[in-house]
């Protein structure tokens, strides 16, 4: 697939050439370039269309306030004829959509409360300087690394500015405006009630209430209010689906699900005066206790009893697993792909947790 707007060697700005057409959203497009003058590799966007275009300078203003080891930094911004482009950090890797979709359908409790952590400090940070997301969903969080997934980062502060009128204008006509739009229908699973109800009055409590949904999300594997206009009903109630038996009942997990969920709670609250800030929900993710060893890919090689066996990654040496350490994965079998940490053992390393992967991976 390649992009509308430009092709490879293109150079904009007179310093920017264009490698590699990224991909694009509902306002705009993505390519990695490289900058010249720093010989560093950057993420340049355009506006699609006209509508967007009006939006786009401020919305560089907006981003560029923005500065946190979790937000894809906005670097520049300038004009060249009748575009105008935005350049940001360039995060190598995929989007949390992606990472679902490709790798691994739910993680394990240990990379979600990672993840829910990080995110809730760079709300934190771009709160601080009165900054709102308003669109935040898995695709505007990057993967960095990838399937190595090394960290986490939010993007398109800025951008997501472009989607108020769509947005807007399809929160405003109802069910049918809302499903009908591709962007609003993406960002509908995690619009907080306001949202729905006077989308250009919400602010930074949404975007709490977003990253509650999210984390529902990595942790089940489902939206917690489904998808589509049935999710608007859901959305206004505010009650979140129980958990399934197969997620609580291993008390290896237990704990730690729960103190996510208390957290997820605070976050789904109708009322916004009550719903929990970023500030108070960064710092309570602080105490949750996780590891952040990195994650590998591998197949169960062998089961024995249905309580143990081995897992061999795609390089080296096979490593141990017991039954108790798998999270959500009620039918392991052998030839099942899994996502797992690993720790130092004898006679050989110990896999916690593991997690069941996409079966047919890119």
């Amino acid at each position: 697939m390649t992009g509308l707007l430009h092709k490879p060697n293109d150079v904009v700005g007179n310093r920017y050439e264009v490698i590699d057409y990224i991909g694009e959203g509902g306002m705009q497009e993505v390519y990695s370039a490289r900058d010249h003058l720093l010989n560093r590799m950057i993420a340049l966007k355009s506006p699609k269309g006209a509508s967007a275009r009006k939006r786009f300078q401020r919305s560089a203003v907006v981003s560029a306030k923005v500065n946190h080891p979790n937000i894809a930094k906005t670097l520049d911004y300038f004009d060249e004829g009748d575009r105008q482009y935005l350049v940001e950090e360039l995060v190598e890797g995929c989007n949390l959509a992606e990472f679902l979709r490709d790798h691994v359908p739910a993680l394990d409790p240990y990379s979600v409360a990672m993840i829910f952590h990080r995110l809730a400090q760079g709300l934190r940070a771009s709160h601080h300087v009165n900054v709102a997301h308003r669109d935040m969903k898995p695709s505007n969080v990057m993967v960095q690394g990838g399937k190595d997934f090394l960290n986490v980062k939010i993007t398109d502060f800025g951008i997501a500015k472009l989607a108020e009128a769509e947005i807007g204008e399809a929160a405003e006509g109802g069910g049918d405006s809302l499903t009908a739009s591709a962007t609003a229908l993406g960002a509908l699973p995690y619009m907080a009630p306001e949202m729905i109800d006077d989308f250009k009055s919400a602010g930074k409590p949404a975007d709490v209430w977003a990253l509650g949904a999210m984390t529902f999300e990595l942790l089940t594997g489902k939206k917690p209010f489904g998808d589509g206009y049935r999710a608007v009903k859901a959305i206004e109630a505010g009650v979140l689906p129980p958990l399934p038996q197969e997620i609580i009942g291993n008390t290896q997990f237990r704990n730690l699900i729960g103190e996510i969920m208390d957290l997820v709670q605070k976050c789904i609250i109708k009322d916004i005066s009550l719903r929990i800030s970023s500030d108070e929900l960064a710092s309570l993710c602080s105490q949750l206790c996780y590891s952040d060893a990195k994650r590998h890919f591998g197949v169960v090689s062998t089961l024995d009893y249905e309580k143990y066996g081995f897992i061999q990654p795609e390089n080296g040496l096979p490593v141990f697993y017991h039954r108790n350490s798998t999270y959500n994965m009620p039918n392991l079998a052998v030839g099942t792909k899994v996502w797992y940490s690993h720790f130092p053992g004898t006679p050989r390393n110990r896999a916690f947790p593991v997690v069941a992967a996409r079966q047919r991976q890119p």
